[in-house]
């Protein structure tokens, strides 16, 4: 399996013979490319064409973050697996609102039980979340009642607001209250984990969305327009409950992360680069962390699984199978 790279720190990226090396202050190093897979930026970092060249040519995906760690653009490789059936395929269920809300439903059904997995798992290990696990059980009994996209996106709001109201009785920290939701910049420490994660998870997706024929641009619950990508932020609903959430939990719990890795500036609340490196190095090992699934019969990693749920999409736009979103059993 191909690694992801994270560069903190300030430096230059280049091209040397055929493989990569990173040059800053204090630190130099040879990045072997044929182990990795994409590159993530949170540092300052300059390079030049004839590195996006070879990144092109290996099929690397370049992401970059901004100074308080929010997901600023992706420098996407010529795309090699380009599909015109499929992007048709993609952009005919994206028109047709019958089919478009099919597939909408279909995410939020998988991103609300894998939220209820969650709650569940921490209600056996004696947290209080057996009311919210009632609260999404009846919300999730009426998403393929909603008739429209933005019902439906309702709905999905009113069970996240349920469930994140549950995480101060998960998480049982004073430091780490949620109150609630909030985003550029968010407004306490909870929230820029949250936040943190998200974009992370996105990035991934985006990632293994090259390596499909799927097209990024068009997605179902997210509404396709001129600004961003969609596909990555539909497959990341499904996934942010038993990746990003369960991971914050155990940072905190184990307190990996305290209130001390946080500075706060008129822009708002961030990470500082010790819990960055956890929170990647935590997500690393999740993804490479196996299960047992039992459709296929196999243990794959929770990074397989999002490239499989993208071949069932696939398969689903092809009219070959009907697409049902992963939900975790554990």
């Amino acid at each position: 399996m191909k690694k992801t790279l994270y560069i903190f720190t300030n430096g230059e990226l280049i091209r040397k013979d055929n493989t990569l090396y990173f040059e800053g202050a204090d630190f130099r190093k040879f990045i072997p490319v044929e182990d990795t897979g994409e590159i993530m930026i949170f540092g300052e970092v300059t390079f030049n064409k004839k590195l996006l060249d070879f990144l092109s040519q290996r099929e690397i995906v370049l992401h970059f973050f901004n100074y308080y760690g929010y997901y600023m653009g992706t420098f996407y490789p010529r795309e090699h697996l380009n599909s015109g059936y499929m992007t048709l395929r993609q952009a005919e269920h994206y028109l047709d609102d019958e089919k478009r809300l099919t597939l909408a439903r279909e995410i939020v059904q998988g991103a609300a039980r894998n939220i209820r997995q969650v709650l569940k798992y921490y209600q056996s290990r004696e947290k209080n979340t057996s009311e919210t696990v009632q609260s999404v059980e009846k919300l999730t009994e009426i998403i393929n009642e909603c008739s429209d996209i933005a019902s439906l996106m309702g709905v999905e709001g009113n069970i996240r607001d349920h469930y994140y109201k549950a995480f101060d009785n998960i998480i049982e920290n004073p430091d780490f209250i949620f109150q609630v939701r909030s985003r550029r910049p968010p407004k306490n420490y909870l929230n820029t984990l949250i936040s943190f994660g998200n974009s992370l998870l996105y990035t991934i997706c985006l990632s293994e969305i090259y390596k499909t024929h799927l097209d990024p641009r068009i997605g179902y619950l997210h509404a396709t327009n001129f600004r961003r990508f969609t596909l990555n932020l539909d497959l990341a609903e499904i996934f942010k409950p038993i990746i990003i959430d369960r991971i914050i939990f155990t940072l905190i719990g184990k307190k990996m992360v305290t209130k001390q890795d946080f500075d706060q500036d008129t822009q708002g609340i961030m990470l500082k680069e010790k819990a960055r490196k956890s929170f990647v190095e935590e997500l690393d090992n999740k993804l490479k962390t196996t299960i047992n699934h039992r459709e296929i019969g196999r243990q794959v990693s929770y990074r397989r699984l999002i490239r499989l749920e993208l071949y069932k999409i696939e398969k689903h736009l092809m009219g070959e199978k009907e697409y049902n979103a992963f939900v975790a059993r554990w």
